[in-house]
């Protein structure tokens, strides 16, 4: 583990299994798992969409969204979709596609759209002298065709604010920041409990068509 100014944790199934450790936080944590084929079978028979993405990596290099669809199923890597006729085959080709890496699953949440495009949001968190402060709340807009929001990846930047009134409502900007920031805290509490010295925090949110606030991920050197 790399210690420097902050403490670095890559592992995504280490931080996720902390915050499911608290029952408010798990309740917005999507069911997550690792990657094995009986997993992935169970996941897709339950939810019919899932994501999944490597244990360690970031900028959404290595996220392939999977579906069922009729007896088959599709799977899309950045904006390339492909089918598979059979589990067996989607499987296969998954395998080629991580190659040797450690994958997790986790449920796929439809998330709210400006223009049928997907949003999430990432809240910066970072511990000061006097403790911590928010550095910044945004809204990451997907690049048209993309499922992942990662401004690497072509993502549009937008307030917060602008991205809740635009998905949802002007009349639930106040709630959703404040809902997103009590999680925050709270998540950051017991993190640093778990995993004293981590000083920088970066959260993805997302928030769903129904408007629930789902946890994607927590990261520990946010860019």
């Amino acid at each position: 583990m790399v210690e420097s100014h902050s403490r670095q944790l890559a592992s995504k199934w280490v931080k996720t299994a902390a915050l499911l450790s608290n029952t408010h936080l798990a309740a917005h944590v999507p069911p997550t798992r690792i990657y094995s084929a009986d997993n992935l079978k169970s996941m897709l028979n339950e939810h019919e969409m899932v994501v999944i993405k490597p244990i360690c990596g970031a900028g959404g290099h290595g996220v392939i969204k999977v579906q069922k669809e009729g007896s088959g199923y599709t799977y899309t890597y950045f904006s390339k979709k492909s089918y598979a006729s059979s589990f067996e085959g989607l499987f296969a080709a998954l395998s080629r596609a991580k190659k040797k890496r450690s994958y997790l699953i986790q449920k796929g949440i439809r998330l709210a759209t400006i223009g049928g495009r997907p949003i999430d949001y990432r809240v910066k968190y970072v511990k000061t002298e006097t403790g911590w402060v928010y550095r910044s709340m945004v809204g990451r807009l997907a690049k048209p065709g993309l499922f992942v929001t990662n401004l690497c990846r072509g993502g549009t930047m937008m307030t917060a604010a602008q991205g809740i009134s635009r998905s949802l409502s002007s009349g639930a900007v106040a709630s959703k920041k404040q809902e997103m920031r009590t999680l925050t805290v709270t998540a950051t509490r017991v993190l640093e409990t778990k995993f004293p010295g981590i000083g920088q925090l970066g959260f993805d949110y997302g928030i769903d068509k129904n408007g629930k606030i789902w946890i994607f991920e927590v990261n520990t050197r946010p860019q």
